[in-house]
């Protein structure tokens, strides 16, 4: 492994910022901490990269233990949030910098800086400072200062959240094909799981200075590992039910859930995806929700549309493919009928 964190703990006062925390990113994989803000992900960053202390555990990168070693002489290179770009250096002096102060000879240091601003597509303007460039373009360039020394490890934190939205997507395709081009160990905090999904090989979710799941985005998304998970994940519905001799129950809309066999009634909530419910016309018998249509959104290939149970207080969201909405023909005011293609159960000691 590149990275190895072990038991990992720090407070700062009486606030837990990380519990026991222990993790691994393999040699030249990238991997996001992925989670709420004050979750704990940026503080256990800090802590790789030697800019936090940890009350107690280790770090080790590769068989190599650096818990108790200076920033500056662990071979990490950094990227924050808001660029940190020197304004009164031009771009190539910035990326030059860590070259500078690494003694670096000047043919060396022009080589290694001209190779890297080639590789973003940024050679003709290294003469310019940052305040003539872009914010994607700033960005680039805070990238390739912290790879120009060429550290063993790359750490971002949180890079593009100061962006709009259409750069963002610009630069995470971008950023995923440039680290399968250098191949350096890498890991990034955010709190999108679009991004995280969309560039990391694994994913780490955490929650109050724990981690909660870890794994690639296939696993995490498809099985999450409990509720919070599932409902950090992104939009969800949620359905307050009664479990009783395995099944699960809304007033008339009835579940199969034999995890629970047993006759006494249990409170517990099923997660269904806006994807996963299905609408119909005509009501399908006791697996079927009344609702009435409040508002059809179009978005690309599907349809929002969200529907409202009176009886229960429920808005729901459901995702419907553009043929399937079409067949149906829905408009806002209309009756339907709700059921879930697939749903997760979450109650105390037993889930699905």
């Amino acid at each position: 492994m590149s990275i190895s964190v072990r038991q990992i703990t720090k407070r700062f006062g009486s606030f837990l910022a990380l519990d026991n925390v222990s993790l691994e990113a393999e040699t030249g994989s990238l991997l996001a901490l992925l989670g709420p803000s004050g979750c704990g992900k940026t503080t256990l960053l800090r802590i790789i990269a030697g800019l936090e202390m940890p009350d107690s555990g280790s770090v080790h990168h590769l068989d190599d233990e650096v818990t108790h070693r200076r920033a500056r002489e662990r071979n990490v290179g950094f990227v924050f949030q808001h660029f940190a770009l020197f304004r009164h250096m031009t771009v190539f002096e910035n990326v030059a910098f860590g070259l500078r102060v690494r003694h670096w000879s000047e043919d060396r240091i022009r080589q290694r800086v001209h190779d890297l601003l080639h590789l973003v597509r940024m050679e003709e303007i290294g003469w310019k400072y940052p305040s003539q460039l872009s914010g994607g373009q700033r960005q680039r360039v805070a990238l390739i200062r912290a790879l120009a020394p060429e550290p063993s490890v790359l750490l971002l934190d949180e890079p593009f959240s100061a962006l709009d939205r259409k750069v963002r997507l610009e630069l995470r395709g971008w950023l995923r094909r440039f680290h399968e081009e250098l191949g350096v160990t890498s890991i990034f905090v955010t709190h999108d799981q679009e991004e995280a999904f969309d560039v990391a090989d694994k994913v780490v979710i955490m929650n109050r200075g724990r981690i909660e799941q870890a794994g690639t985005p296939l696993e995490v998304f498809e099985h999450p590992a409990n509720a919070f998970v599932l409902d950090f994940l992104g939009n969800v519905n949620v359905l307050n039910v009664r479990l009783q001799n395995g099944k699960a129950k809304l007033g008339e809309m009835e579940m199969d859930y034999p995890n629970y066999p047993h006759p006494e009634t249990r409170d517990a909530a099923v997660y269904v995806r806006p994807h996963e419910l299905r609408l119909d016309r005509f009501n399908r018998g006791g697996s079927s929700l009344e609702a009435k249509v409040v508002h059809v959104t179009p978005a690309g290939s599907v349809m929002k549309v969200r529907v409202r149970s009176d009886e229960f207080g429920l808005l729901l969201n459901v995702d419907l493919a553009t043929s399937e909405f079409a067949e149906l023909g829905l408009q806002p005011g209309d009756r339907v009928y709700v059921s879930p293609r697939q749903m997760r159960v979450f109650v105390p000691d037993y889930s699905i």
